[in-house]
């Protein structure tokens, strides 16, 4: 019954999102073909880049460019669901709309990091899908169901880790008040995700973004996956125990955070 409830909710949700983007249906299509030119302008570097060179590591140009695919596609999904809802929360703590959501009668972190879609952002996630088919194809890989399957699943995980680091982020906001510099920083660091783990040797740099802040992780393991680069299920164990851990961490720092907050009237 509750899940029930829940869906309606979301759904209602969907269906205001859905009204707003018609209502400005010029800016819903220009952010469309920004996120299009920028995504070409990314494949286009790593163009330039193999003209120089037959391989980064063990990667060769179609493996990166099915890299850059499942970066962007990881990364306009997330826009789709959370990135303005968390971009959005220091807002609501600054103005006091947040005592409004505080006391509706359901989760509260459901509805802070849901209530707004971004629908472009599944359009250009099915750009992502076509590039990312399209280097399959020139490398003859035939991935099997259990490959596909897993390679989505790995995603979601990834996407869960994104959600789970910026909503903690964003709570920062209890302290700071405004936060979206910082969870804008954190976005923008998605750029390094798109580059193969092997470019960066076995150095601090890579430990860094491979467990503190995983932009590696989270689209190399997939990408590993469905191109058969993965030597051992260690990697995976490894994305799963990241997913875990942050989403665990997000929400004790959420709940610690909340007790903080003293409305705007106070």
């Amino acid at each position: 019954m509750t899940l029930k409830r829940y869906l309606t909710i979301y759904a209602a949700l969907w269906k205001n999102s859905v009204t707003r983007e018609t209502m400005f249906k010029g800016n819903f299509l220009l952010w469309i073909i920004v996120e299009v030119l920028w995504f070409g302008l990314q494949l286009s570097f790593i163009g330039v880049l193999y003209l120089h060179t037959d391989a980064i590591g063990s990667w060769t140009k179609w493996q990166v460019v099915m890299l850059v695919g499942a970066s962007h596609f990881i990364q306009q999904i997330f826009q789709a669901f959370f990135l303005i809802n968390c971009s959005n929360l220091s807002e609501l703590i600054r103005t006091g709309k947040l005592d409004f959501l505080l006391l509706l009668p359901v989760n509260t972190r459901f509805v802070l990091s849901l209530r707004q879609v971004d629908l472009g952002g599944f359009v250009n996630a099915s750009f992502s899908v076509a590039v990312i088919a399209y280097a399959m194809r020139q490398l003859h890989l035939s991935p099997t169901l259990a490959q596909v399957l897993g390679f989505g699943a790995l995603c979601a995980i990834g996407i869960l880790i994104h959600y789970s680091l910026m909503f903690m982020l964003a709570s920062i906001s209890f302290w700071t008040v405004r936060a979206q510099g910082v969870v804008h920083g954190y976005y923008n660091l998605f750029q390094i995700a798109r580059m193969p783990d092997e470019a960066f040797g076995n150095g601090v740099f890579r430990a860094v973004f491979t467990f503190a802040l995983p932009m590696l992780l989270v689209t190399n393991v997939p990408v590993r996956l469905l191109t058969a680069k993965l030597q051992s299920s260690g990697p995976v164990l490894v994305l799963l125990g990241m997913g875990a851990l942050c989403a665990l961490a997000s929400e004790w720092f959420w709940r610690k955070s909340v007790r903080r907050y003293t409305s705007a009237s106070s």
